[in-house]
Formats: structure tokens, C-alpha cells, sequence
């Protein structure tokens, strides 16, 4: 019932702790009081009791500043053992705290005719996170597919939750069956340490995952917009490289499963359109950089910004 509403939970809550305080330091001021007059009244053992002589009246005197001494040792536990109740109570609200949802960035409406069906291969990576941002507060529903090699749940947890918005935990290699209006495939490392580290990987990543990604597009009739890359040029010996340039390759480099599964992923794609009529949009994406970037990506710009951060000599690599 309280997790329903969180803020109304933690309104009652201090409220109690507010009266339970105002009560214990209410009764403390009251026995001080008491104290006070006690002690500051020399004459009160006289007029009320009749001390017949000096050595009864200390006596007495003795018996009431042990009184005294018990009253104030059972006040002082009293407000220790307070203080500890308030701090679990506090404990407590803090991790209630924690489960309220924090607000959403702000989302635009969409009526059922305008809100679109999206899917993001890849969405929780560096390019792919920004885009379901765009999507998101475009108002349209997202749904994100990774298996989080490069990319991090962090990258979309500000959407996690929402209506609008679904993640799955999923390599695209294997089919995946959702309905759809529009696909974004942007799932493959792009950067060389990380393409590099599984090749094979890598490639299946670039050839299956794009053929599931189009078959699922011919299926249910969805746009799709496949994610290339300047590295389809290859070493490219025209500066700066248009589209008619068809390339300087080898197949068989460091480099090639990237490269190559790229290639290959841009003739499935024209394939699919020409010969099944799928809508398909191919957008060769040159080195990107900004937030949410990789640490490790290891390419220039990066590594300049974490040999900086180090205070590590800035390495510039020369063909001279």
C-alpha cells in the first residue's frame, strides 16, 4: 500500500517522528522543571517535612540528589534509546527513498494514429542511447534490444520503468519476434578493441543479426534504417570519400570482420530492397564522439581526453 504511493508514505512518517520527538523533549523539559525546583529550594525540607536536626536533613538531602541523579541516568536513556528508534526510522524512509522512481524526462503526447512502434538494435550503446532519447521525447514507443557487450544499462535507466519504453536483454544473432513499425539497427562494437576482440563474433553480429533484423522488417512491413560505416572505404585513398568511392579493402586485415561484415551487411540490406520490397535506409556513420562514450573506445579523440585525464604524454601517430 505505501510502495503505491511513496510520498504520502514518507509524509506520514515524518509526521510521527515529528510528534514522537516533540513528546520526548516536552516530558525532558518537564522533569528538568521538576529538578530545578527541587534542587533550588533550600528550605523545602523544612517547611514540608520537618527536619528535626542536621543529620536527617542530609540524609534526606542525600536521598534526593540520588532520586535526582536516577531521574536524569533514566532521562538520558530514555533519549538515547529514542535517538536509536529515529535513526532506523530513518534507515527505513531512506530505503524508501531509493524505490521512488525518480521523474522522467519530459515526453510528448502522441494519440494511438501518431505514436510509432520503434525498435533499437543496440539502443543501450553510446550512438543507440542518444537516439532513444530523441525517439522517447518524440513520444513514440520504444523498444531496445542489446546484449550489453559495449553497451550499459545506464545509457537508457532513465527510461526504464516508463510506458513508453521496454528493454530486452538479447543477442540479435538469435530471431527476435516483436511487432513493429519502424527498426533502427545500430547493434555491432564499432570501436577497433572491442570489434576486434571477438572477430567471428563480430561478423555474425553484422551478417545474421542484419538478416534477422530485415526479415523481421519484411515480416511486418516495418521501415528499417541499417547503421554502416566510414570503415566500408576501407584505407581509403580519396580524401574525403563520397559515396561513389567504392573503397580500398582488405579482406583479410585486423580490420576486415568489421569492415567486411559492414560491406555485407549494406548488400543484404539493398538485397532485401530490390528483390523483397523492404524499406531500407543505409546511413555510413564516420567516427562519432560525446557522452556516454566508452572509456576504452580507443580511437583519437578519446584517447587524447583519457591520456589528458592521466596526465599521460598525448601520443600522435605518424605515417612520415
Amino acid at each position: 500500500m505505501f510502495l503505491s504511493d511513496p510520498s504520502k508514505y514518507r509524509h506520514q512518517m515524518l509526521i510521527r517522528i515529528n510528534v514522537f520527538l516533540a513528546l520526548v523533549i516536552g516530558s525532558s523539559l518537564l522533569l528538568l522543571g521538576i529538578i530545578y525546583c527541587f534542587a533550588s529550594n533550600n528550605d523545602i525540607s523544612k517547611h514540608e517535612f520537618q527536619v528535626s536536626n542536621k543529620k536527617e536533613f542530609q540524609l534526606f538531602r542525600t536521598a534526593e540528589s540520588e532520586d535526582n541523579t536516577d531521574l536524569i541516568n533514566k532521562l538520558k536513556r530514555d533519549l538515547a534509546t529514542a535517538n536509536e528508534k529515529i535513526e532506523q526510522l530513518e534507515n527505513k524512509m531512506q530505503g524508501f527513498e531509493e524505490r521512488i522512481k525518480k521523474p522522467y524526462p519530459n515526453v510528448k503526447y502522441l494519440n494511438y494514429r501518431s505514436k510509432k512502434r520503434i525498435l533499437v538494435t543496440g539502443g543501450a550503446g553510446f550512438v543507440g542511447s542518444h537516439l532513444v532519447d530523441k525517439l522517447m521525447k518524440a513520444g513514440h514507443d520504444i523498444t531496445v534490444v542489446d546484449n550489453f557487450f559495449t553497451g550499459v544499462k545506464a545509457n537508457v535507466e532513465q527510461w526504464i520503468g516508463h510506458a513508453n519504453f521496454e528493454l530486452i536483454h538479447q543477442d540479435i544473432v538469435n530471431p527476435l519476434f516483436v511487432e513493429v513499425d519502424e527498426i533502427y539497427h545500430l547493434a555491432s562494437p564499432a570501436s577497433p578493441p572491442h570489434y576486434m576482440f571477438n572477430p567471428v563474433k563480430t561478423i555474425k553480429t553484422n551478417t545474421i543479426g542484419t538478416i534477422n533484423m530485415l526479415g523481421l522488417a519484411k515480416r511486418v512491413g516495418a521501415k528499417v534504417l541499417i547503421a554502416s560505416t566510414s570503415e566500408v572505404y576501407g584505407d581509403p585513398e580519396v580524401h574525403p570519400q563520397p559515396e561513389t568511392y567504392w573503397g580500398h579493402v582488405n579482406p583479410i586485415g585486423p580490420r576486415a570482420c568489421y569492415d567486411e561484415g559492414k560491406r555485407v551487411s549494406e548488400t543484404l540490406s539493398y538485397a532485401y530492397a530490390k528483390h523483397e520490397k523492404v524499406s531500407v535506409r543505409v546511413a555510413r556513420i564516420f567516427n562519432t564522439h560525446g557522452p556516454r562514450m566508452h572509456m576504452n573506445d580507443g580511437r583519437v579523440v578519446s584517447n587524447f581526453i583519457l591520456q589528458a585525464l592521466r596526465n599521460e604524454p598525448i601520443t600522435v601517430r605518424s605515417t612520415i
